[in-house]
């Protein structure tokens, strides 16, 4: 094992006095081309090119000297510390820091940064990297070769952001631009770069002081979830009174059962008042609304920006409207019946919830959904809403829940 392992950060400036110190006396140098290129890199010392970091671990596992280990930014922060610490290496690390590529960006912009979100995007996470930038208003990407602003901004379809691309932090090709997410797309990016995703908040308010990295809890200021209605804007006139499918009981049991959580996609196939897609879009996950009323989609994004939060809105008649929508985790169906149902299956979101007003209609949907390749929980659920003054029966609801989770086929 190497007698000592230094990990030096490295932000295009000058090297502080640590960091010569450890690379004069290194051995081995691990990095990326431009950091081997570095002039302080001795020169009888042995260079390995950092491409894959597990590969590298066991190389410097298996030297006898000092190593040293070169990478942008901040190693400690979504960086190379936490795979060279790994119990398979067997490595102690001494770090010497540097400004987070995050940091950088974020100072280039000129903004301040303690409630963004930091993403990964690799191929395999560009997806749930998108949720999240659809579903908080500030949030730094660290991106990969195939999942960088092109990618992000093709994903984000139908989806206003204002993008800040920078390229090559550091160097002498250092490039920052500003251009909405719909441009994004017809550029070529340099590797490595960093996007800020910018929009999508609450507007006409002033943020509090804040206390807490990431997004500040009281920006979200309601507690509670499976609310009234009454909670998520009045009663417009002519309006629909609110049906069964918005019951605040059935909401509940249905969030508990789907789970939304950030880097989701939900699908609420029959927004109505909005209600659910808030309470959804409030855990954190991305939510796209349907309703064939294009009045239900303006109430719900009204409703969004009262609970200052970001979602997408899609007019049109389900199944047909699913069909150019982005891969769903999540769905919750509130009306379309069996059509909409096999529709959603087809998709193969991890989990999905309907329900029915009778007993036949919930067979029907239970039936879809194990024919789709779900396990299914059926519930039949009453709640009775009571006047605390005389204990008194106002509101009476009963109805059928439907929960389906995927089964995983065989390979």
């Amino acid at each position: 094992m190497a007698d000592r392992v230094t990990v030096i950060g490295w932000d295009g400036s000058p090297l502080t006095a640590a960091a010569r110190s450890a690379l004069s006396a290194a051995t081995l140098v691990a990095g990326a081309a431009h950091h081997l290129a570095l002039p302080e890199v001795p020169p009888a010392a042995e260079r390995v090119r950092l491409g894959s970091v597990d590969l590298a671990a066991r190389r410097i596992a298996g030297h006898r000297g000092t190593a040293v280990v070169l990478a942008d930014g901040d190693p400690g922060f979504f960086g190379v510390v936490r795979t060279l610490r790994a119990p398979e290496h067997g490595l102690e690390v001494e770090v010497v820091p540097a400004v987070s590529a995050v940091a950088a960006a974020f100072a280039r912009a000129g903004m301040p940064w303690e409630d963004a979100r930091t993403v990964v995007a690799h191929q395999r996470t560009l997806r749930r990297a998108v949720n999240i930038c659809r579903a908080y208003p500030k949030v730094a990407v660290l991106t990969s070769p195939g999942a960088g602003p092109a990618e992000l901004a093709l994903l984000l379809d139908g989806v206003h952001r204002t993008f800040v691309v920078c390229e090559q932090l550091g160097t002498a090709q250092e490039r920052v631009s500003v251009l909405t997410s719909d441009k994004a797309a017809d550029h070529t990016w340099r590797d490595p770069n960093v996007v800020l995703v910018i929009g999508g908040g609450a507007t006409g308010t002033t943020p509090a002081a804040p206390w807490l990295s990431g997004q500040d809890p009281a920006a979200r200021p309601v507690r509670g979830w499976g609310l009234p209605p009454g909670e998520y804007g009045p009663a417009e006139p002519g309006a629909p009174r609110p049906g069964t499918g918005e019951d605040p009981s059935l909401r509940a049991a249905q969030l508990a059962r789907l789970g939304p959580r950030p880097g989701d996609l939900v699908w609420d196939i029959g927004c109505a008042g909005g209600a659910f897609a808030v309470e959804a879009a409030r855990f954190g996950a991305a939510v796209i609304a349907v309703d064939a009323d294009p009045a239900a989609c303006a109430r719900t994004e009204r409703a969004a920006r009262g609970h200052g939060v970001p979602l997408q809105t899609v007019p049109g008649r389900a199944p047909h409207v699913l069909e150019n929508l982005p891969e769903p985790d999540v769905v919750r169906i509130a009306g379309g019946g069996v059509p909409v149902v096999s529709a959603c299956t087809d998709r193969r979101p991890e989990r999905i919830v309907a329900h029915a007003s009778t007993r036949d209609e919930a067979e029907a949907i239970g039936a879809a959904l194990s024919d789709g390749g779900y396990a299914v929980e059926s519930l039949l659920l009453q709640t009775v809403g009571l006047d605390p003054d005389d204990w008194s029966e106002r509101e009476r609801c009963v109805v059928f829940l439907l929960f389906g989770r995927r089964i995983e086929r065989s390979p």
